[in-house]
């Protein structure tokens, strides 16, 4: 998605080759092998607009499911912490001193104080408790707090942070609010995110946005093509083929590709830098995370909904490497503008709002879906069997 040629010093390594399953996307649209047949589906409005219902997809899917928070390039490195609140919970991200990813509840285990405030990376060694100075490592182990002799018998080993689990697979880091949860398909993905060498990548710019819409909403745009030459037609629309898309599913995660107008002929799909200049991918991952890798760089979009009717996103840039010369920053800064502040922000959050006043009115009881729009069933179907699983 984007419309200047890659000329940063670095850009998408050639070694790099698409999974079997990526591979299998794009030779679908290289053949144009896309009708589908499904006819006119539809989606209830009342998904989007009922308080109680989005109280149960809390209950069922942000209060447990294995959820992404934040791409790997946040934490570059080891000894930073970046403490996080929009998920509702007091979160705090380390990579301790040995590179490993944790992620705790931001609190202090003697009197219940938040450890670290802001939500920038900072750069630490360890956490000290601004009220009473118990000192952590990043690792969440208790190190040492004053006056020791003052707890007789306290075990330290019984009071590091509280973690919850984590992952981190494919550039992405992965947490969940339950002890029992499962990142199978987190570690699955990663395989998919690593072929777009999402390890490697360099943040450049990280903004949050306040949406006063159904986070699905937001979700639905990314699950279809038909809007893409329409609703971005003064800006990615005029790159991409209408209609020709293709679509799969790794577990509960929908993956898409969408052709773009580049011809496909003679183009070697097994080298990932070459389909991605042909080809852009999306992802939409359960519960409420989108990817999109484009031709030098990727947007990792994390959904957090705190009401029925307003979703915090928070996006991400990630880029080859740090940039070096003004050229190089001149052209991942139009690069931000046109996907942040153009598609996302003005055209595809803006899309979500609309719909969430046009529907809150009660004028219709149902989305009409057409055969571009299979995704957007196939994403409600998969939140109301985890409904059902987690009633």
């Amino acid at each position: 998605m984007n419309e200047t040629p890659i000329i940063p010093s670095k850009s998408v390594p050639h070694n790099l080759r698409p999974t079997s399953g990526q591979l299998a996307l794009a030779e679908a649209i290289a053949r144009e092998d896309t009708r589908n047949d499904a006819g006119i589906t539809h989606v209830p409005a009342s998904v989007y607009t009922d308080p109680d219902h989005w109280q149960r997809e809390k209950a069922a899917l942000f209060d447990r499911m294995p959820q992404v928070i934040a791409p790997s390039a946040l934490l570059p490195e080891a000894g930073v912490v970046v403490p996080h609140d929009d998920t509702g919970r007091p979160l705090l991200i380390t990579r301790d001193a040995v590179g490993d990813v944790h992620v705790f509840l931001n609190v202090c285990r003697h009197r219940g104080t938040r450890l670290v405030e802001g939500e920038d990376v900072q750069c630490a060694k360890r956490l000290v408790c601004p009220y009473h100075a118990w000192t952590y490592k990043l690792d969440g182990k208790l190190l040492a707090l004053p006056r020791p002799e003052t707890f007789p018998g306290l075990d330290k080993s019984e009071n590091s942070l509280i973690e919850l689990p984590s992952c981190e697979a494919g550039g992405l880091i992965w947490f969940a609010p339950v002890e029992e949860a499962d990142f199978t398909f987190a570690k699955m993905l990663g395989e998919d995110f690593a072929a777009f060498g999402m390890d490697d990548l360099f943040l450049y710019r990280r903004k949050t946005h306040q949406v006063n819409g159904n986070w699905k909403l937001i979700m639905d745009a990314f699950l279809e093509s038909y809007h893409v030459t329409r609703l971005h037609a003064k800006t990615i629309g005029p790159f991409f083929k209408d209609g020709i898309t293709a679509g799969d599913m790794i577990g509960p995660h929908a993956r898409s590709a969408v052709g773009r107008l580049e011809e496909l002929e003679g183009i070697d799909l097994t080298d990932m830098a070459a389909m991605r200049r042909v080809i852009t991918f999306a992802y939409q991952l359960l519960p409420a995370t989108i990817i999109i890798p484009s031709p030098d760089y990727v947007n990792v979009m994390v959904l957090m909904p705190d009401a029925h009717d307003h979703t915090v996103v928070e996006d991400f840039m990630l880029i080859p490497e740090e940039p070096k010369t003004d050229k190089a920053r001149d052209h991942w800064d139009r690069s931000w503008k046109l996907l942040d502040g153009g598609v996302f922000a003005s055209e595809d959050f803006r899309a979500a709002e609309l719909g969430q006043q046009g529907l809150s009115t009660g004028a219709i009881s149902q989305l009409t879906l057409g055969n571009l729009e299979t995704g957007i069933l196939r994403f409600h179907e998969t939140v109301q069997q985890a409904l059902n699983v987690n009633p």
